[in-house]
């Protein structure tokens, strides 16, 4: 049910995406907290920002909150030099901040129309770009992580009982955001303040008066996240560590009501997490991966379940097989097909996943090795990416690890590969396929063949283009065409798959042996 009523609200706020006027749509930043330059682009209107710590993410949404000046704000509410601030003393031979510039710079639609604006330190911040140089006016809440335990924050709060105060009842659509998230429903809410200071009360229908003094992080955060969300309309909203002291179930309960909040009042939302349940819980495109590599942060594509569990320590009692594409993973797939059975693997042992490529396994392996995940995953590269092994290898050993790194068949596209076999077993492939015989296969290879020799384009690309063809023949689509040789050739036990057979065998055993060491 879950999942479903997530999917229902991706798809209404893709919808709704193209008709919006007014959104943030991409931050870059320089020279900032470590940053030498990053770009966010945000597809999607509710977005979540993950990564390790140190990675950048709250320095990210306090940017993202430069973007805009809020109606009645005050000339250092949510500007760089409020939330970046530098220490600096008068005094001889203490330490002080010190950076060279600093840019963050917006791209946006207000009014339907693109606009840029950027922020600049030098010696101190300006703003340009913008006619009137002033940031272009829209609600923003940024909400960072705060509750009871500061002990100042206490006393100040307690000494608020030593004057007269305000009190104020909370109408009910305020909290509705709290009704649908908590457990319980609140009868009465009301808010007791002096000045800036509040203090909220509330009596539960079954019973039962407390203050915030005496709820649980968890339950304060959602009221007052509910207070602060309730009203806003076309609204850029910024929540860090979202899902600080929720249940994982509670955390999803979150994420779909804020993504139907934002469909409902145009909201723009973009919250940090470590968890991967709320990653989980927005569509991929919405998902930005940070990682620090080296003097910088980057940020890192949008990736298929086995990058994102890696990076999120869920692929500990698993083990982890990264490919390079659609395609290549098919194959692997077969493989496993026939391993799984001899090698008693059930369901939940393996993780297959593919990247955008051999380019980003560098800093894949990099990244794995930080969290010291190389161990339970493996790397499959194409046929034509032999020459990367041993970077990928050496790369590992610099962090003191070792690096799993399995090549596929052939010196090109497993597609190539693919091809080669069938033609040369089509007596084999012809049932399989549904054809009457061989012949009838080879004809109808040699007529996809002609169709795409004369193409002007790269052999690899042919290639893929004549799988796409035979599979669409066959009434299958590429990756099911791919997975029947990668388990047909695995089942062979000879020819040039065998060595990527043997070796993820051995990645299968090594991996066990690990796993029974931790």
């Amino acid at each position: 049910m879950m999942k479903r009523n997530l999917r229902q609200v991706w798809d209404q706020l893709r919808a709704q995406n193209a008709s919006r006027t007014d959104a943030l749509r991409r931050v870059r930043i320089s020279g900032l907290r470590g940053i030498q330059h990053l770009e966010i682009p945000l597809i999607f209107p509710v977005s979540v920002l993950a990564g390790p710590n140190a990675c950048g993410k709250s320095t990210v949404l306090f940017s993202m909150a430069c973007a805009y000046r809020p109606p009645g704000a005050g000339p250092k509410d949510l500007v760089p030099s409020t939330l970046f601030p530098d220490f600096k003393t008068r005094q001889a031979g203490l330490p002080r901040d010190s950076h060279g510039e600093i840019e963050i710079a917006f791209e946006y639609l207000i009014g339907g129309r693109s606009a840029q604006m950027r922020w600049r330190r030098k010696k101190s911040w300006n703003r340009s770009g913008i006619p009137g140089g002033k940031s272009p006016e829209r609600a923003v809440y940024l909400r960072t992580l705060a509750n009871l335990s500061n002990p100042s924050e206490v006393r100040s709060l307690l000494q608020m009982g030593r004057h007269e105060l305000q009190d104020e009842e909370v109408d009910a659509v305020d909290i509705t955001l709290a009704h649908r998230i908590l457990p319980w429903e609140y009868a009465r809410l009301v808010r007791l303040h002096r000045g800036r200071k509040e203090l909220l009360f509330v009596e539960r229908d079954e019973g039962g008066r407390y203050s915030e003094f005496h709820m649980s992080s968890g339950e304060r955060s959602v009221l007052r996240l509910s207070l602060a969300l309730a009203r806003l309309n076309n609204a850029l909203v910024l929540i860090d560590e979202v899902e600080a002291g929720l249940h994982p179930f509670t955390q999803q309960v979150l994420m779909l009501e804020l993504q139907r909040l934002a469909l409902r009042n145009q909201l723009q939302i973009v919250v940090a997490t470590h968890s991967s349940i709320i990653l989980e819980c927005v569509p991929v495109e919405a998902r930005i991966f940070l990682d620090r590599q080296g003097d910088n942060v980057v940020v890192v594509p949008p990736h298929h379940d086995v990058i994102q569990r890696a990076f999120y320590g869920r692929a500990l009692d698993r083990l982890s097989v990264v490919c390079e594409d659609e395609s290549a993973e098919a194959v692997v797939r077969g493989i496993f097909d026939h391993l799984a059975p001899a090698l008693g693997l059930v369901q939940s042992d393996i993780e297959i996943g593919r990247d955008t490529g051999k380019e980003e396994f560098k800093h894949h392996v990099a990244a794995f090795a930080r969290f010291r995940q190389l161990w339970s995953t493996v790397f499959v590269l194409d046929g034509d990416g032999k020459a990367l092994v041993p970077e990928l290898e050496a790369q590992a050993a610099k962090r003191g690890q070792a690096a799993t790194v399995i090549c596929l068949p052939g010196d090109g596209a497993p597609e190539l590969w693919a091809w080669s076999v069938i033609e040369a077993h089509a007596s084999e492939y012809a049932p399989l396929l549904g054809f009457a015989d061989d012949h009838g296969l080879a004809q109808e290879m040699s007529r996809i063949f002609q169709t795409y020799e004369g193409a002007a384009d790269t052999e690899s690309n042919k290639a893929k283009g004549r799988i796409w063809a035979l599979a669409n023949a066959t009434s299958r689509d590429v990756p099911t065409l791919m997975r029947l040789v990668g388990r047909r050739e695995a089942q062979r036990g000879t020819g040039a798959l065998a060595a990527t057979v043997q070796a993820l065998r051995d990645a299968v055993s090594n991996w066990r042996n690990m796993r029974g060491d931790l």
